[in-house]
């Protein structure tokens, strides 16, 4: 193993259909979703994979992530010592700004073989486990609220109990409505958030906050652009609901200017957004220390990339308030994965095996989604 480096490297662009649509503060997605694999293969034949899942509206875009990969960073990554993930990092920030998806993947891939080399799993690698199962959010945001209505009815006899409502996307008053009926259906058995996803405007914000916090969220996600950190601390400091920051919070540098405002409760930690494993534990090292929780958001992430989200939060005490990795299972029609990662009683059931502790194949990789472009 010390001598392992790696030899080859595959990318691919892909689509995959998704079930239904998604209305979201901003951004919204239907038909299908797009995102980038990649494919390491080291001296010794052992093959990692990772993912990179941007958003044109939040991170960047697929073509991007494609591109930074195949031009920038493949000449980086042939010939890297597989053990040397934190140097290969450096090397890549330092070789190309931005493009943090495709440098997650590319961190990703590396862990992989070398989880796989020494017969650990990621969650390993990165400190130990201090959790086996990670309790699942699922997002309510098909235009049809009643399908999404049925969709709880079917879901919460099976152990799932949070359950995340995008707002800030129809009328105030309807989205009043669909969460009384919420409450009215599953009373306090629920846990019920909600995420604006940068919705409202500062001015006049604090007012339909105010009335959906009778509803009792475990967090208000995002009410405000990214940019708006006085507003956010003045809604944090106004209601008795914790207020969530993601748009506002993507590295080190944001973190300490939200602990610096008490401009929030908590942060959502995105992979995509941290541009890395070792980057988004070094931001909740920082979380910590302030004793602000963190959340597993996600963006349009197939099995890879959620693989690696589990492993992530699987290895840090501070990711505590559970994820929203349910795309595999409940939004796209298929998954590039042989087996898909368990869900079982509301909960994200952590990998075991070495490395991310999935199988990729060019079967099921083929099968199971439409390759737009590979190199």
């Amino acid at each position: 193993m010390h001598s392992e480096k790696i030899a080859h490297l595959r990318v691919f662009m892909i689509e995959s259909p998704i079930k239904m649509k998604r209305l979201q503060g901003v951004g919204n997605v239907m038909g299908t979703v797009k995102r980038v694999l990649v494919e390491l293969t080291s001296t010794s034949g052992v093959t990692g994979w990772g993912e990179a899942a941007p958003w044109e509206v939040f991170t960047g875009t697929s073509e991007a992530a494609f591109a930074a990969i195949d031009t920038y960073l493949r000449p980086l990554v042939i010939g890297a010592p597989v053990r040397n993930i934190r140097q290969l990092t450096i090397t890549m920030d330092r070789a190309i700004v931005g493009h943090g998806e495709a440098k997650l993947a590319i961190e990703t891939a590396m862990f992989d073989i070398l989880g796989k080399l020494s017969g650990l799993s990621v969650a390993d690698l990165l400190g130990g486990r201090v959790r086996d199962e990670i309790p699942l959010s699922f997002s309510i945001a098909d235009p049809d609220f009643d399908a999404d209505l049925a969709r709880m009815q079917a879901m919460v006899p099976e152990g799932n109990r949070i359950f995340k409502v995008k707002t800030g996307v129809k009328p105030h008053a309807v989205e009043m409505r669909n969460l009384e009926a919420i409450r009215n259906a599953f009373g306090d058995g629920i846990d019920l958030r909600l995420d604006y996803n940068q919705a409202l405007q500062p001015f006049g914000a604090i007012n339909i906050l105010r009335e959906v916090d009778r509803f009792k969220p475990t967090f208000i996600e995002q009410p405000v652009p990214r940019d708006c950190l006085t507003a956010m601390a003045s809604f944090a400091d106004a209601l008795d609901t914790p207020i969530l920051a993601d748009e506002s919070c993507f590295n080190a540098r944001d973190l300490m200017e939200i602990i610096r405002l008490n401009a929030a409760d908590a942060i959502s930690v995105k992979l995509m957004k941290a541009g890395g494993l070792l980057k988004a534990q070094a931001l909740m090292a920082i979380a910590d220390a302030a004793h602000i929780p963190g959340y597993g958001g996600t963006l349009w992430e197939g099995g890879v990339a959620l693989a690696a989200g589990t492993q992530f939060i699987a290895a840090t005490p501070g990711m505590s308030l559970g994820c929203e990795f349910y795309m595999p299972h409940h939004v796209l029609t298929e998954d590039v994965l042989e087996e898909r990662i368990p869900n079982r009683g509301g909960a994200v059931i952590v990998p075991t095996g070495p490395g991310l502790g999935i199988t990729v194949t060019d079967t099921s990789l083929r099968g199971n989604a439409r390759i737009l472009a590979s190199a």
